[in-house]
């Protein structure tokens, strides 16, 4: 077993447990590797360790590592980095999801570049969930109007909203940021959209956030290590 295979392992037991101890499912919540910086070496290590979902926040290093592993079996590619205007053609064209709209005109540019024999292109609003000065997305104040726009857009599908809250110093602060999150997202679904993902937690909280409800995970330094320098 390779160490990449056997942090996947770890990570899994973690969101099992973590589950177990929420009374939640395993089933519910899904793992996103978070792949950037990190060589197609290490992405074939996790695939072939049944890993499918791979997330990336550099889009040019994204699509060389995309071209490179177009043999892989059902890999599941996620933009999770910011993205610019002149960066949404490629994502649409390469990508299964994007988890960082905070902008209707990025939606809308990825909306009409999507191509048509590809299926809908699954994004989620990436919400400030605790007002960060630092961190991307749109305010909660915001958030319901540009979600129920790009709801609306063709070649789209809104699957739900991500958050990247600040650290917070212990395992009930992290859980309570979470849980705003999750309240967001309880509430615009009662307010008619049909959403399934709350990507929230990473390699440090992802205990808290599955806690307070997140569906997804984002792991990367879990499970490929220390992270170096983007390319």
């Amino acid at each position: 077993m390779t160490a990449i295979a056997k942090n996947l392992k770890h990570v899994r037991d973690r969101i099992t447990t973590a589950c177990l101890s929420a009374h939640r499912s395993p089933q519910d919540v899904a793992l996103l590797a978070v792949s950037k910086t990190f060589g197609p070496e290490a992405v074939r290590a996790a695939h072939a360790a049944g890993q499918r979902a791979f997330g990336e926040n550099y889009v040019q290093e994204a699509l060389a590592k995309i071209a490179v592993l177009a043999d892989l079996p059902g890999i599941e590619w996620h933009c999770i980095g910011p993205l610019q205007s002149n960066k949404t053609r490629p994502v649409a064209e390469n990508f299964h999801w994007v988890h960082t709209i905070e902008r209707l005109k990025i939606a809308e540019r990825l909306s009409a570049q999507r191509p048509a024999g590809l299926p809908p292109l699954n994004v989620c609003i990436q919400v400030n969930v605790d007002g960060g000065a630092n961190k991307a997305g749109v305010s909660v104040q915001e958030a319901a109007a540009l979600a129920r726009a790009v709801a609306a857009l063709p070649r789209l599908r809104l699957r739900g909203l991500m958050s990247i809250p600040e650290p917070a110093p212990d395992f009930e602060a992290a859980r309570a940021v979470h849980a705003r999150a999750r309240a967001f997202f309880d509430q615009l679904n009662a307010d008619g959209l049909n959403l399934d993902t709350l990507s929230a937690g990473m390699s440090a909280d992802l205990e808290a956030a599955i806690a307070a409800g997140s569906t997804l995970v984002r792991i990367g330094s879990a499970i490929f290590g220390a992270r170096g320098a983007a390319p």
